[in-house]
């Protein structure tokens, strides 16, 4: 126990993380559930304790004695100091009280309701690739335009926002420079201010209108800090994570010809193929910080108290002790008890909205383009903690 909490792990020493985190998953696994680690940069000027083990990281994320809150601990986070509260920063009871103002709106019928146009939208994206030539690639032509039209539509962000709101949310999730969280945090929480007080001044029909207007029966409605620790989270967790959900997906079928066969050869697979490309290539790789608030036993490590829990939820999703074979993509596998969306309370609100997604854009990419192939090799994956996708897929037909 007290060897493999002494020692930190560099995970920036070992070669190709970034393209390909899996092995080195596989061989922390192999010595243990859990480890103490240093990720390479941006994120590396502290050790955390990252989980890699399935049957761990499904405890951990449900486990009452780690807190999601950075009071009291020396790590005050950017998002929860100049965004505000949001549901992956807060505990029960603060916690359930969001969770339950927000679904009183975010329901699953607005979202099944968003199918005609996520289709339409889907169906506008892939006329001007197709009509621009015989290649393209696929996060600008798709991946990323769908996600990020479908979210700013549910919100009501203006059409003129976007690049803009692109390139805040780019520096939020992979930064480029070290001062990023003294800039990038303070222009989104500007410009989410702005939002807020447009719809407050004048509401329209779309998501964050109405949580502006919401109340529980007590009257109990959420904070102005509160609307801006979740404008900022539905903008970016509702764009990001579709983006890599339909690259990662894509890439796998598309490196795998006898399974985009089956696929092509039998729809109903479809939802298998969703299930299996969150599982494969899970686009959040790590999960947000936890902290332990007294000296915790994990997976046989005494975790000392006010330290940084990661779960790598791609780690878990690869952890052969669950699925056998994890780094095949099989259409067929039972992938259910997978941590892509994470697991208990702060499981994902958006989850249904983003299979919507991925359903409607593989089905019609596949549909419109019986052709389509990788044009060349994928390499520029995107680096940093958070979010595992490629940032370029070349394809054509």
């Amino acid at each position: 126990m007290a060897d493999r909490n002494a020692e930190v792990i560099d995970l920036g020493a070992y070669e190709d993380f970034t393209a390909d985190p899996h092995p080195v998953y596989a061989e922390l696994r192999a010595r243990g559930p859990i480890h103490r680690v240093r990720f390479p940069p941006p994120d590396h000027e502290d050790d955390h304790y990252l989980v890699v083990d399935h049957e761990l990281a499904r405890a951990t994320l449900a486990d009452p004695r780690l807190t999601k809150s950075s009071d009291g601990f020396d790590r005050e986070l950017p998002d929860e100091k100049l965004i505000g509260p949001h549901l992956l920063s807060v505990d029960p009871p603060r916690h359930t009280r969001l969770r339950g103002l927000i679904a009183r709106e975010f329901t699953a019928r607005r979202v099944q309701a968003m199918a005609p146009r996520v289709q339409e939208i889907t169906d506008g994206l892939l006329d001007a690739m197709l009509a621009a030539g015989d290649r393209a690639d696929l996060v600008e032509a798709l991946a990323f335009p769908l996600p990020m039209t479908v979210i700013c539509e549910l919100l009501g962000v203006p059409d003129l926002d976007r690049d803009e709101f692109r390139r805040m949310s780019n520096e939020a999730i992979t930064p480029t420079t070290e001062a990023w969280e003294e800039t990038v945090y303070a222009e989104l929480a500007a410009y989410l201010d702005i939002l807020i007080a447009a719809k407050r001044a004048t509401p329209g029909d779309d998501l964050l209108s109405a949580l502006v207007r919401t109340r529980a029966e007590d009257g109990d409605r959420l904070s102005h800090e509160e609307l801006r620790g979740m404008a900022y989270l539905l903008l970016i967790a509702g764009h990001e994570t579709t983006v890599h959900l339909i690259t990662n997906t894509v890439h796998a079928l598309l490196s795998r010809p006898a399974q985009l066969a089956a696929l092509r050869a039998d729809m109903s697979l479809l939802d298998g193929a969703v299930e299996e490309g969150l599982r494969h290539e899970s686009p959040v790789e790590n999960s947000t910080y936890r902290f332990t608030t007294e000296p915790t036993e994990m997976g046989g490590l005494l975790v000392p108290a006010g330290s940084a829990v990661v779960v790598g939820l791609a780690a878990a999703n690869h952890d052969p002790g669950k699925y056998g074979t994890p780094h095949d993509f099989d259409l067929r596998r039972a992938p259910q008890g997978h941590v892509a969306f994470g697991h208990g309370i702060h499981f994902c609100l958006g989850a249904p909205l983003a299979r919507l997604e991925g359903r409607i854009a593989l089905r019609t990419l596949l549909e419109r383009c019986p052709d389509l192939t990788l044009d060349g090799t994928p390499t520029d994956w995107r680096p940093g903690l958070l979010m595992r996708g490629l940032r370029r897929l070349d394809v054509r037909w």
